[in-house]
């Protein structure tokens, strides 16, 4: 009995740090879509301020997340988490306090800092409140907390701004979901564990995982594409698609593509199957980016050269149906992708590595979405909104070509448990 106890792997602890996960990326998601409207409505910025803007919260948690992953590693993991989730809580009263877009700026360029920290602190956290016989599968699953918030808030943040055309309320409620995160994660009851002091001199590798420096470098691009997409999707569909209002739908039929992966896939995870899902994952990711661009291009051409044909005369369905189509397959990509390229990097470390593993694979996400969002408004200011989503497809897919080429193999070779492949 005592054993079953301890193989359980939906336990009270694992649960906790899963709801706490839900409020961290909803207090972030709720806003996400919702920040490029409040800087071009209310600081009057351009495209490219934009980008610059909001490119400064990933390129900061980018910057923390090194030294994250060396902190959960060396000091009690219970207490840096909740220094950084108090920290991640606090910034966001600094939006209601911004009245510049200076100001938001620092803010929300400062506030990256605790986020890049807390998701690392947090994730190895659940690692550690997992058994060992089902933590690959546990890891899969932790990711459908994130997946929840994604389909839940961004709808919420735009139903909320629809009804009372307040950004300040959104803030606010940014604020109290937060902090009752905090609160959650301050319940959890983690055993403690021997911290050994000057296990060995400083060196990069305990900021960065070297032996999986190629899965970093291939998750950048996976980060670009999605970096520019959910930054730059509200704008895009109102300016160019004519879709008013859809932004919501998209995250949460996005969001039940992620579910059903995760779902789909945990038969996969709990076998071990890691570059299997990974691959099954990027490729129907692809497709996804694939749709979402090249469904308006066509029903742009055939409109532009006078065509009356079906497909000219039900362009707006096509529209729609590409629109929508590619959230739930970019999802259902993502899910697949993600917590395999996170187990993969788990695998190549060593078990005191694994804050430091964690916060690599999220560091090349932040470097691809830092990139993805910085120079999406780069491109859309210049050549517009489609040639900015061009490059996303094509970036996808010099990733995918770059797993199947090298990145899979590469893995195969540093693995460090036999029982995954």
């Amino acid at each position: 009995m005592a054993d079953t106890a301890q193989q359980r792997l939906w336990n009270v602890n694992y649960c906790k740090v899963m709801a706490a996960n839900f409020s961290l990326f909803f207090a972030f998601y709720v806003l996400t879509p919702l920040l490029p409207l409040y800087l071009s409505e209310h600081f009057g910025a351009t495209k490219d301020i934009i980008g610059l803007v909001l490119s400064g919260y990933t390129i900061t948690a980018l910057l923390f997340r090194p030294f994250s992953g060396y902190f959960v590693d060396s000091f009690p993991r219970k207490a840096v988490l909740m220094v950084c989730f108090g920290a991640f809580s606090i910034f966001f009263a600094g939006y209601l306090a911004a009245s510049s877009l200076l100001l938001f700026t620092i803010v929300r360029t400062l506030h990256g800092g605790p986020f890049g920290a807390l998701t690392v602190a947090n994730s190895t956290v659940a690692i550690d409140v997992l058994p060992s016989s089902r933590r690959t599968e546990g890891i899969g699953y932790y990711g459908l907390s994130n997946n929840l918030a994604m389909a839940i808030a961004p709808t919420v943040g735009i139903f909320i701004y629809k009804l009372t055309q307040s950004f300040e309320l959104l803030f606010w409620i940014a604020l109290v979901v937060a902090c009752a995160g905090w609160l959650v994660d301050g319940s959890v009851e983690l055993k403690e564990k021997e911290i050994v002091k000057n296990k060995s001199k400083l060196s990069l590798d305990r900021f960065f995982l070297l032996r999986g420096w190629l899965l970093g470098a291939n998750m950048v691009a996976f980060g670009f594409s999605f970096g520019v997409l959910s930054n730059y999707l509200a704008i895009y569909g109102k300016e160019v698609l004519g879709i008013t209002g859809g932004t919501g739908t998209y995250f949460m039929l996005c969001s039940i593509g992620l579910i059903l992966s995760r779902l789909q896939g945990g038969k996969a995870l709990r076998e071990g199957r890691l570059t299997h899902n990974a691959g099954e994952g990027m490729v129907i990711s692809l497709i996804g980016y694939t749709l979402f661009i090249i469904v308006p291009t066509i029903v742009s051409l055939t409109t532009n050269f006078g065509g009356s044909g079906f497909f000219t005369l039900h362009s707006s369905l096509f529209t729609t149906i590409g629109y929508y189509g590619s959230a739930l397959l970019i999802g259902l990509g993502n899910g697949h992708m993600w917590p395999a390229f996170q187990n993969m990097t788990i695998n190549v470390a060593s078990n005191n590595q694994r804050g430091t593993a964690n916060s690599t694979i999220l560091i090349s996400w932040d470097i691809g979405m830092g990139l993805g969002i910085l120079l999406g408004g780069i491109i859309a200011e210049h050549l517009g909104y489609n040639a900015a989503f061009w490059t996303v497809a094509i970036v996808n897919m010099a990733g995918v070509l770059l797993f199947f080429l090298r990145t899979r193999a590469f893995f195969l070779e540093r693995n460090l448990n036999a029982n995954v492949r």
